[in-house]
């Protein structure tokens, strides 16, 4: 016969103590050095989708250049989307604003999607699977961070 012995224990109260500097550090501040330093192809963009923090291997994988010359550039104006067609024509406006790093920002939710980018000139097209995530300070959205994996097939 099965034995079950139950015990009963005082509730746990957490002790006051002084938040940490770390808690005050804003959400985008906190990503930054981690992702400039990451092996993987990732970025962060603040709220006017300007570039704040991006690794090495994401600007090799989408051509956007090397970090310090992309730092503080929209996120539009140094990738360059196409469409999914044959035809490989520029991604239109209103499609490129569904892109996962944006919808992240606008929709404050994880974001997930396929991007299809030139990485330079004269390039063979890339198809990049993104998933970005809203970065929040305090209770507000202060800009997102996305995850870039070329799609090999």
């Amino acid at each position: 016969m099965a034995h079950v012995e139950l015990s009963l224990s005082g509730a746990f109260v957490p002790q006051a103590r002084t938040p940490s500097e770390a808690e005050f550090v804003p959400s985008l501040d906190r990503w930054t050095s981690t992702v400039a330093s990451a092996s993987e192809p990732c970025l962060i963009i603040d709220t006017t989708t300007a570039i704040v923090a991006v690794s090495v291997s994401c600007g090799d994988l989408l051509g956007l250049g090397k970090p310090p010359e992309v730092l503080g550039k929209p996120l539009g104006s140094v990738l360059h989307l196409i469409d999914f067609t044959a035809g490989a024509g520029e991604l239109e406006e209103s499609d490129a604003d569904k892109i996962p790093p944006l919808l992240a920002l606008r929709s404050e939710r994880l974001a997930r999607g396929l991007l299809r980018v030139v990485p330079a000139p004269g390039e063979t097209p890339l198809t990049v699977d993104a998933i970005a995530t809203p970065l929040f300070d305090n209770e507000r959205v202060a800009g997102s961070m996305t995850f870039f994996s070329a799609v090999r097939y």
